[in-house]
């Protein structure tokens, strides 16, 4: 509990207790500041810098980023995009009247505020553009915005700079009302269905063997999996093969022998999913499998010493090319 008095102007809070609140070292957070540029926008009447709520808002999603494997740069780039109208119902469609800058893509060009154009382009928005259309369960703009953004910049863009400061966004609402799971369930099979749509057989294989993902053992949460099979694919041109959700090991076991993967992928999201002792139980094959894990369920310490945990998304992509040979 931050017990800082508020200023006139809103609660404001001392670098001790935003410490404190996110359980992260006081230095860290000047590092963060000086590094990123995400830190304290007032100043107390003696001249200290304070951190409001939208500065917590941002570090709060920043440090969120972190625990799902962003690396910090990146994380803070996406939670600089966080405002404080991000937990506010959004307005009804009839009142929007939003103004139409000047975006220099050319003759016949649409501007959405928060978004830009490419020439030619279907228009990428930003995570706010897209938060919105979310709110408003509009599934045709989520979609849309969706696609343009994997077209323009690929999978893993859309990944980390939309899907995941759109999921916290979803997440603070739920926070904050108590409500809006039909919102995550109606961006959840959007983002499912655009990735979906890029895993599988690439149109020229940039490898004979495959890559195998699946979600740990009861572990239900696989978009992330979809995230980097996507990238695989349409990156490295590899043939993804995506077991799903609640992949139960033994199954897992009998797929790789039947396919012989390159690398194995699996994702643990939550602590109850992340026993590290099933994975020195998967079959050695021959040729070699790399098994590499992710997200923050496992307990790292105990991973076997022949499974390797990827702090991020790119971290992943870059092991299987290692691995490639």
């Amino acid at each position: 509990m931050v017990n800082d008095e508020p200023q006139e102007d809103g609660p404001s809070y001392g670098i001790g207790a935003v410490a404190r609140r996110l359980g992260v070292p006081a230095p860290t957070l000047r590092t963060w500041n000086l590094r990123y540029g995400i830190g304290p926008s007032r100043r107390s009447a003696g001249g200290h810098r304070r951190y409001d709520a939208v500065d917590l808002l941002r570090l709060e999603e920043m440090t969120r980023l972190i625990k799902v494997g962003l690396p910090p740069a990146e994380a803070a780039h996406a939670a600089l995009s966080v405002r404080a109208t991000l937990l506010e119902p959004p307005p009804a469609r009839e009142q929007e009247t939003p103004a139409t800058p000047d975006t220099g893509a050319g003759p016949g060009a649409t501007a959405v505020p928060g978004a830009w154009v490419m020439p030619g382009a279907a228009m990428v928005p930003s995570a706010a553009v897209l938060t919105r259309a979310a709110f408003h369960l509009d599934a045709d703009a989520v979609a849309e915005g969706l696609e343009a953004a994997i077209g323009a910049h690929g999978a893993a863009w859309m990944w980390e700079r939309l899907a995941l400061p759109v999921f916290g966004a979803i997440i603070r609402r739920q926070e904050a009302t108590g409500g809006g799971v039909e919102i995550e369930h109606l961006f959840s099979e959007r983002l499912l269905s655009a990735l979906s749509r890029r895993v599988g057989r690439p149109p020229r294989p940039g490898h004979p063997r495959i890559v195998l993902l699946a979600c740990a053992q009861d572990e239900q949460h696989s978009l992330p999996v979809y995230a980097l099979a996507a990238t695989l694919t349409t990156t490295l041109g590899l043939e993804t093969r995506v077991l799903g959700p609640r992949t139960p090991y033994a199954a897992l076991a009998d797929a790789m022998r039947r396919l012989g993967p390159v690398a194995v992928f699996v994702w643990s999201q939550i602590s109850e999913t992340g026993d590290p002792a099933p994975l020195a139980a998967l079959p050695v094959l021959r040729p070699a499998s790399r098994t590499l894990v992710g997200g923050p369920g496992w307990h790292a310490e105990r991973l076997p010493a022949s499974v390797t945990h990827m702090s991020s998304l790119h971290a992943a992509v870059t092991e299987v090319r290692a691995s490639l040979g």
